[in-house]
């Protein structure tokens, strides 16, 4: 699923304009990235949680001549899927179950439809929105 993708979708499942979603959809992700900046810990119960991961500098090697690279410390934002979101994901139903080895085998060449779980998601947290 895509930012488009998402903008479409919670468009239609609240029946407002796509205009209106855009900006919800920006206003949660730049909320998310601001707190983030601040180098705050984001929970969201039943779906999972964000936070900044610091890594030292190192050195390492450029892989194509070998010779020492200094790599510089950095700061990188981490997801980590709640278990409850985790349990709805492998609750999917039977039918989808039988066909997620096949699935296995080409998830690393192919992209996920705009109508698998994500779309479901999304469409079970907007219906909570008032």
């Amino acid at each position: 699923m895509t930012k488009s993708d998402l903008i479409n979708q919670l468009g239609r499942a609240r029946g407002i304009s796509a205009a209106r979603a855009e900006s919800i959809v920006n206003a949660i992700f730049d909320s998310i990235e601001a707190t983030l900046r601040r180098g705050e810990r984001i929970e969201i119960r039943g779906f999972g949680s964000f936070e900044i991961r610091k890594y030292r500098a190192y050195s390492g090697r450029n892989p194509r001549n070998g010779t020492k690279v200094a790599v510089a410390a950095k700061h990188l934002p981490f997801f980590k899927v709640g278990k409850e979101m985790k349990d709805r994901i492998n609750r999917a139903p039977a039918d989808a179950r039988a066909g997620s080895a096949a699935q296995a085998t080409t998830a690393a060449t192919h992209q996920p439809s705009s109508s698998g779980n994500a779309s479901t998601l999304l469409s079970e947290a907007t219906a909570a929105l008032p």
